[in-house]
């Protein structure tokens, strides 16, 4: 088995952190498709920009050859989360959005190490609770987000376009 690192995505890593989250999203069964949702890909493509905007970071699961296996966006701030619903109005809160695990990778423990890794830097950064979301087509993420003591809180819940998206909240 694979041992991974989790670090923060070089600049010049951006373009292909953005290709997998396209990758991994746009394959997920009962989840919108790039000409569905344009505006999603594009952001997801562009996934680089997220880092100018305070307390944000990209992380990479990184293999021993230093390939990208998985990938996330933390955000220490809520106001800069991006999604829908009231999410971007919690205080004292952080988050983390877009996880995505290479589909070759999945099983390995990625998602649950980038989650946890999320979960260290809100507790680090002196925040009170961690805000993520999913949708049903996200089941095995769903399931493990429970797992690991997140809670769904059905007031961050929002429909992004036809695609309802549900809120989860770990109080810390």
């Amino acid at each position: 088995m694979n041992t991974y690192i989790v670090r923060n995505a070089r600049p010049e890593e951006y373009d292909r952190v953005g290709e997998l989250m396209v990758r991994v999203y746009s394959q997920l069964e009962g989840f919108p498709k790039p000409e569905e949702q344009p505006q999603y890909y594009a952001m997801l493509a562009n996934i680089g920009t997220l880092p100018l905007k305070p307390g944000t970071e990209i992380l990479v699961a990184i293999d021993k050859n230093d390939k990208i296996a998985g990938g996330a966006v933390y955000f220490n701030d809520m106001q800069y989360y991006g999604s829908g619903g009231i999410a971007t109005e919690e205080k004292n809160a952080s988050g983390f959005r877009l996880l995505a695990v290479e589909q070759s990778r999945r099983g390995e423990g990625i998602g649950k190490l980038l989650t946890r890794i999320c979960i260290e830097k809100a507790i680090a950064n002196g925040t009170q609770q961690v805000i993520i979301h999913s949708t049903r087509a996200m089941q095995t993420a769903w399931q493990m987000y429970e797992k690991m003591g997140f809670a769904r809180s059905e007031d961050l819940d929002f429909m992004q376009g036809e695609l309802p998206v549900f809120g989860f909240r770990l109080r810390l």
